[in-house]
């Protein structure tokens, strides 16, 4: 579960620095916040990847985050 935690926070945080990231080039701003939540995105993505004992695959992605839902509402 750990793992697919990791991997699912640091998706949506990518996706949330994406947008911030677009924001700031957009508005003619340097990117600092979301260039170090990018950082800590793909540390968090690179570590659920390197804990989950077999890896995971693009058709294990949905599958986490069923299970991080379903841990949450549980």
């Amino acid at each position: 579960m750990t793992s697919d935690l990791l991997l699912v926070t640091g998706m949506i945080l990518a996706v949330l620095s994406g947008v911030s990231l677009m924001t700031a080039w957009i508005d003619g701003r340097r990117p600092r916040v979301a260039s170090i939540v990018v950082v800590i995105a793909g540390g968090l993505i690179l570590w659920g990847a390197t804990t989950s004992p077999g890896g995971f695959s693009f058709d294990d992605i949905p599958r986490a985050f069923v299970n991080v839902i379903g841990a949450i509402l549980n």
